[in-house]
């Protein structure tokens, strides 16, 4: 028994290394961003308000692509998201709020299908080689830019960069903790 209990112990003390050290590589690859130009960036959706605001996680990745698109490190943005349980499609309301801060119509793409990562990074490489483009720049959360741009390696699409912002709230530490498994069942 007392063999048993040392092996368990063994095994929980480097699952909680694992854990440590891939939640530390994650949180500083998301919040590298390596001031790259591209050609579009990729806002992921999020939460959009029942009363139609957006959440503040959302707002924030968008202001974030309206900085890049203002520095010129991107010529287009494309939004994508699905339809919320709100009831708003999130790739319309976000181009919505992208316009209010004036991005032209014509430099926006609206992506209404991309309903989980998956969706979007499948999504925006297609719309991009119908467009010829080359680079992208993937705009969410510092957590989740580590298996996003995976994704699109994964996908065939090697030219991926990612930029964050500097928004933090409570609930990064679930999100910390659920991108651990999300991104080792996107590997299995």
């Amino acid at each position: 028994m007392k063999a048993f209990i040392k092996i368990l112990k063994t095994l929980l003390l480097f699952l909680l290394l694992w854990f440590s050290l891939h939640s530390i590589y994650i949180i500083c690859d998301g919040l590298h961003d390596k001031n790259t130009k591209a050609d579009v960036a990729i806002v992921l959706g999020n939460k959009v308000n029942e009363d139609g605001t957006l959440s503040k996680r959302l707002e924030e990745r968008l202001n974030q692509s309206i900085k890049l698109f203002e520095t010129k490190r991107v010529q287009k943005i494309i939004v994508s998201g699905g339809l919320g349980k709100e009831g708003f499609w999130e790739g319309t309301e976000m181009q919505k709020y992208l316009i209010e801060n004036n991005i032209p119509t014509d430099r926006i793409i609206v992506d209404n299908k991309g309903i989980d990562t998956e969706a979007t990074v499948r999504n925006s490489i297609e719309i991009m080689d119908s467009l010829q483009y080359k680079s992208a720049i993937s705009v969410s959360q510092y957590f989740h830019q580590t298996r996003t741009k995976g994704l699109f390696v994964k996908n065939g699409f090697q030219n991926i960069e990612s930029s964050s912002p500097n928004y933090f709230e409570w609930r990064d530490f679930y999100a910390i903790f659920r991108e651990f498994f999300a991104f080792y069942s996107q590997v299995f």
